[in-house]
């Protein structure tokens, strides 16, 4: 509440009033999506209490309520940011990659070294009975698929690579590709070196080199009279 004034009525709240509260709650809600991903991994959405998370927050169970409304749309969001975190991370690893083939190393062997994809799997499942969680997760899909496009362009113009589809389509088949392939991985108990293997196979060849002089920019291979060396593949 701001103060009162002369005539009995309520003056604003200063505006650096009202930016440290907006600091302290975004602080507090990534202090709560901290604990909450650390504890939903480890426990599961059932084995976690609402309390539980308060602790490791080291907040109150209401401030969860208050922020998130329910542990579900928690569970969704902690899911969420965690899996645009990865992607970032997957950017960033294939950012020194020179061939198509080490660009998909480095993305491959980053999206598998973690279980950051089959918690945001769980997520998805979640939404099909909790449709009011869905928005969420659309929004976080359509992040990972244009980031991916542009990051993948990036490194295609960049370096003169042909590439064997678009950027657009490229990111969505990856990201599809490693959902798939680690979900199952952690099904049948598979290690992060198994899942990363198998992920390469099921993406094949994405895109080729150019040799480094002849000019090449973003470059889609559709006719049939290029016959492009088997450099390597690559991803989103």
């Amino acid at each position: 509440m701001g103060s009162e004034t002369a005539s009995g009525m309520s003056a604003p709240e200063p505006k650096h009033a009202v930016r440290a509260t907006r600091s302290a709650g975004r602080k507090m809600r990534s202090l709560l999506l901290d604990a909450a991903s650390r504890l939903f991994k480890e426990r599961g959405l059932s084995g976690t209490s609402i309390s539980d998370i308060a602790a490791a927050g080291d907040a109150f169970p209401s401030q969860i309520t208050y922020y998130f409304r329910t542990k579900e749309a928690l569970f969704v969001e902690a899911a969420s940011r965690d899996m645009l975190y990865l992607a970032r991370a997957t950017e960033q690893a294939a950012l020194n990659a020179h061939t198509p083939r080490d660009y998909s190393h480095a993305l491959a062997e980053t999206v598998t070294a973690t279980d950051t994809v089959a918690f945001f799997a769980e997520a998805l499942t979640l939404t099909r009975r909790r449709q009011d969680l869905a928005p969420l997760v659309e929004r976080t899909i359509e992040r990972l698929h244009s980031e991916g496009a542009r990051a993948y362009a990036d490194q295609v113009e960049r370096h003169g690579w042909r590439s064997l589809r678009a950027p657009e389509e490229s990111s969505r088949r990856f990201w599809a590709i490693a959902i798939g392939v680690i979900v199952e991985g952690f099904a049948m108990g598979r290690c992060a070196e198994e899942m990363c293997r198998e992920l390469l196979r099921a993406l094949g060849e994405q895109a080729t080199s150019t040799s480094a002089n002849d000019g090449s920019r973003l470059r889609l291979v559709g006719d049939r009279d290029h016959s492009p060396s088997t450099d390597g593949e690559t991803s989103s």
